[in-house]
């Protein structure tokens, strides 16, 4: 059988990006997945430069994730992996390992910090299991990270939490994940403020473009 075609960029600047929806019912027609609409309709709202998409739908086995995102990162060239689904303590839950199976580095921060936005509405946030990790190979790297299944803690989780006023009460992940793709040798990313303002050190700031 021969492999999908490795994603080409549009623009130097885009990001190229790897959504993993893991759930036997959606997988299996049971009920229409929701997990990769609300993924894509949030990176898409947050991230300047639209990004391009790879997109898969898969049952909770283990086999079946690592090789999924060894394909979306090794085959295809993603930059960013997500996933949704999979990381609670059922004994189907298997997408923490999967994702550790394939990894080159593991990033706690991001597990941590998604952990301590969903403590804020459910004492039961203390049962996720996410997990971020680097997978590099010879030519590339890609951060992959694992979200929630619910598409409003998946906003909740990306984005963080703002009072009434706009001001943000709890950083959320994608803030750092712009600078984490410059420190692994992707894209430049910008993202729009109002939903989520990345940060970067001074020393990593891009010059604006002069528009005269």
């Amino acid at each position: 059988m021969s492999l999908p075609p490795a994603l080409v960029r549009q623009h130097p600047d885009q990001l190229l990006v790897g959504l993993i929806s893991v759930s036997d019912r959606a997988a299996g027609g049971t009920y229409e997945d929701q997990g990769i609409p609300a993924l894509q309709s949030w990176l898409t709202q947050a991230i300047v430069q639209p990004p391009q998409y790879a997109a898969r739908l898969i049952p909770d086995e283990a086999r079946r994730i690592s090789d999924t995102i060894v394909e979306l990162v090794d085959v295809l060239g993603c930059d960013l992996v997500l996933t949704t689904g999979g990381t609670g303590p059922a004994r189907r839950d298997v997408t923490p390992e999967a994702t550790l199976a394939v990894a080159t580095k593991e990033m706690p921060g991001f597990g941590e910090q998604m952990r301590q936005i969903s403590l804020k509405f459910v004492p039961t946030a203390i049962l996720s299991r996410q997990v971020a990790v680097i997978r590099e190979t010879a030519d590339r790297a890609a951060l992959i990270i694992n979200l929630p299944g619910q598409p409003k803690a998946i906003k909740e989780t990306l984005e963080g939490l703002k009072g009434a006023d706009g001001q943000v009460l709890t950083a959320g992940i994608f803030a750092a994940v712009p600078y984490c793709i410059d420190l692994i040798g992707g894209p430049y990313i910008e993202t729009r403020d109002e939903i989520v303002k990345a940060f970067r050190p001074k020393s990593a700031i891009r010059p604006a473009a002069r528009t005269d």
